[in-house]
């Protein structure tokens, strides 16, 4: 029972403080919501004021710019009125000119219509002079026909053929006077650069004969090279494509080709298979294979020290084969090889004088012959060959038009005309270059013939072992100028219709004697 009091007093106890805890809440809870309450109107009355102030300031800093917007808009009115008034004035003075001009147009168109009728009445006027000139001039061939006896056809014919030949004389008497004239002022310094490429380039003799001939220790060894029914014999033939001749001459057996590197590699393919003493088809075989690959990398080599030389760089690798190969090519009996490099270094020694590039000189003087390396396999003459071989291996426009042009009339180019004074250079000197006797005297003959082919020529002789040809002409039929015109005649002719080494000199010689008596 007692506990049960004490419970019951406990949870009144409890129920009591709760309500306390509560009411206490309660009480604080309406004190804050009363201080709230007042912070709030505090901070309202505070925005308004705020709110007040700015808008005070916002009407102020309006005010300040509207004032400030009239100042510049009365300013720019005022500026406005200003040009306004300048370009008022420009339009008086333009309007005042734009009258002046008009009046002076109208002046002018006034002149202008009087000078158009009197040209009109001046025209009719020619008309009427032209018509009666014409009518005069008529009456005036018509008498001139009847007292000359020659229609007018045939007078101006007649005319024609005077001018013609007026001309004819005339044009002889100007080349006459502009060959001499560049002859004067060109030779002497033509001669001081080919003078000076020649002294301070010194080339050496060479003469190779187009066929080969082969040493045999004995007489004997021709049997051994025959072989069994010529079996040896034709083995060689047929593996390096060369005939071999065999006959009377004591210890020697002659190489005939037109290829001369097969030619070469016949003659080392005998010489070795002598010196090894077994000779027999499979032997020939075995040492053509050889020598053929010797061959090969003796031209590969030729043709770098060829480029090395000369000072070239970038010459494709087949070019550089090609340059090689013409160790073993001949022309009149000069090495072309060497010839190619003797060109090369007289082109750089005469560009060099004439302030151009040696290094282009060289490269076009070294390969200004390339064409020669496969002239016997490719149809066409050898510059026109070496020009595409050139072009194809991208050689640069100059040199493939030098090479082209080398043996032309008239070289486009200065380097094409460098080139083929080089050529010729070379070609010429004493002992660069042999021709067989038969083919020397016909030259000759030839010459003197195509000569004499012209009408007035008297005589002609071949002299300078065929390098100069001079031409005695009648006085009567020929005129000085007209000797100016054969001499060119006759050196085009022979051009066209000879081959020859270096060139021709044509002189042509016209005297007038007079002769008497003392009787």
């Amino acid at each position: 029972m007692e506990i049960m009091n004490v419970i019951l007093i406990s949870v009144l106890v409890l129920a009591v403080g709760i309500l306390i805890g509560y009411i206490i809440r309660r009480l604080f809870v309406e004190a804050g919501l009363e201080n709230a309450k007042k912070l709030a109107q505090s901070i309202i009355e505070e925005a308004n004021k705020d709110a007040e102030n700015i808008k005070k300031e916002a009407n102020l800093q309006a005010k300040d710019r509207l004032y400030q917007g009239k100042i510049e808009l009365d300013k720019e009115i005022k500026e406005r009125r200003h040009e306004l008034q300048n370009l008022e004035k420009r339009l008086s003075s333009k309007e005042e000119n734009l009258d002046r001009k008009i009046e002076l147009f109208d002046k002018k168109e006034a002149e202008l219509l009087k000078r158009e009728k009197d040209i009109v009445n001046r025209d009719k006027i020619v008309q009427e002079k032209e018509r009666q000139y014409t009518e005069l001039l008529n009456e005036q061939k018509v008498k001139l026909e009847r007292v000359s006896g020659m229609s007018s056809e045939e007078a101006k014919r007649v005319l024609i053929e005077s001018m013609e030949d007026e001309a004819k004389h005339d044009a002889a008497k100007l080349i006459k006077a502009i060959t001499e004239e560049a002859i004067e002022n060109a030779n002497k310094k033509a001669q001081e650069i080919m003078a000076t490429a020649i002294q301070r380039y010194a080339g050496e003799y060479v003469a190779e004969r187009t066929t080969s001939v082969v040493n045999l220790p004995n007489d004997e060894m021709k049997g051994r090279i025959i072989g069994r029914e010529g079996r040896n014999i034709r083995a060689i033939e047929a593996a390096t494509g060369i005939d071999i001749i065999i006959d009377d001459t004591p210890e020697a057996v002659i190489l005939s080709g037109h290829n001369p590197v097969r030619r070469e590699i016949a003659k080392i393919t005998i010489e070795r298979l002598i010196a090894d003493g077994r000779i027999h088809p499979a032997r020939v075989e075995e040492v053509v294979e050889k020598v053929e690959q010797e061959i090969e990398q003796t031209m590969k080599e030729a043709g770098e020290r060829a480029v090395f030389d000369t000072g070239m760089h970038g010459i494709h690798p087949d070019i550089v084969k090609l340059i090689g190969r013409l160790k073993f090519r001949t022309s009149y009996a000069q090495n072309v090889y060497v010839h190619s490099m003797e060109v090369a270094f007289i082109c750089g020694i005469m560009a060099a004088e004439l302030g151009l590039s040696t290094k282009q000189a060289r490269r076009a003087g070294l390969l200004h012959d390339i064409g020669k390396a496969v002239d016997h396999e490719v149809e066409g003459p050898h510059a026109a060959i070496g020009g595409d071989l050139a072009r194809k291996y991208g050689e640069s426009p100059k040199i493939v038009s030098a090479i082209t042009e080398h043996h032309d009339d008239h070289p486009a180019s200065i380097m094409g005309i460098l080139v083929q004074a080089a050529d010729a250079l070379s070609a010429a000197r004493p002992g660069a270059r042999k021709e067989m006797m038969e083919t020397y005297v016909k030259r000759l003959e030839d010459l003197e013939k195509i000569a004499t082919s012209f009408s007035g020529v008297e005589k002609s002789y071949a002299i300078q072992a065929g390098r100069e040809i001079r031409v005695i002409v009648s006085n009567q039929t020929i005129s000085d100028e007209g000797a100016v015109v054969l001499s060119k005649d006759i050196a085009r002719k022979i051009e066209k219709e000879l081959s020859y080494p270096g060139q021709i000199k044509v002189t042509v010689i016209r005297e007038a004697r007079a002769v008497d008596y003392a009787r």
